[in-house]
């Protein structure tokens, strides 16, 4: 059975490095990659999949003038069946998920290896998504974050008003006698609600309260009240 062949634009705007992709292909023709054309900017990149209809096209983001990301807005408008896989120098993910918003089917780094890349196109002209593994490390870490912070704010919402009074005044660095002289309640029900609220929330004192009531927003930072003396 014959191997696919993939006809393929390379977007870089460094020349050295598409005559090194070039020469990497042209020298296995095991990968099934044909390099049609060349663009050295993103309004070029647009020009070929205009003229050449290609299979896929290798995309840089920082390109002079017209970027990456704007050409790839453009040929998913104009030639939506074009697969585009980015290869490009950045990994932080604000840049990774805007990509992935334009269009684009995959994404790559520069530092990758080239049978990563080899993988990349593969998946990506099967019509399936590819992500690097350091990029997909950055969307882990990144929606692990952002879990971590959903159950945070969860959490906060089981809290009584009453608790939150509390929660808040310990990261004030008040004790549970002065708290209750604040709130014109007993010492004996501050503890009761402390107890409840550092159950709720799984924390196990007063610096833990602290911690959580600055990252949740209750409190700026802890007023430390000085000791006194005697």
């Amino acid at each position: 059975m014959e191997k696919k062949r993939y006809r393929v634009v390379i977007a870089e705007d460094h020349k050295m490095l598409r005559d090194m992709l070039r020469f990497l292909f042209e020298a296995d023709p095991g990968t099934g990659v044909e390099v049609i054309a060349e663009a050295a900017d993103g309004r070029e990149a647009v020009q070929s999949v205009m003229l050449h209809s290609p299979d896929l096209v290798l995309m840089d983001l920082s390109m002079p003038g017209f970027n990456g990301e704007q050409a790839i807005l453009e040929i998913k408008k104009s030639a939506p069946s074009t697969k585009i896989l980015v290869v490009t120098m950045h990994s932080d993910e604000e840049t990774i998920m805007s990509v992935l918003k334009a269009g684009a089917d995959g994404y790559v780094l520069k530092g990758d290896s080239f049978d990563e890349l080899l993988v990349a196109i593969k998946h990506v002209m099967e019509g399936n998504s590819h992500l690097s593994h350091e990029v997909s490390q950055k969307f882990l870490q990144g929606y692990a974050a952002v879990a971590n912070h959903a159950e945070a704010v969860s959490l906060l919402h089981t809290l009584t008003p009453r608790e939150r009074s509390i929660i808040k005044l310990v990261a004030e660095g008040c004790k549970s006698k002065e708290i209750a002289a604040i709130l014109s309640i007993s010492q004996k029900t501050v503890e009761t609600h402390r107890a409840n609220t550092m159950r709720k929330l799984g924390l196990r004192n007063a610096a833990e309260m602290t911690v959580y009531a600055i990252e949740n927003g209750l409190v700026e930072k802890p007023i430390l009240k000085a000791r006194r003396s005697g």
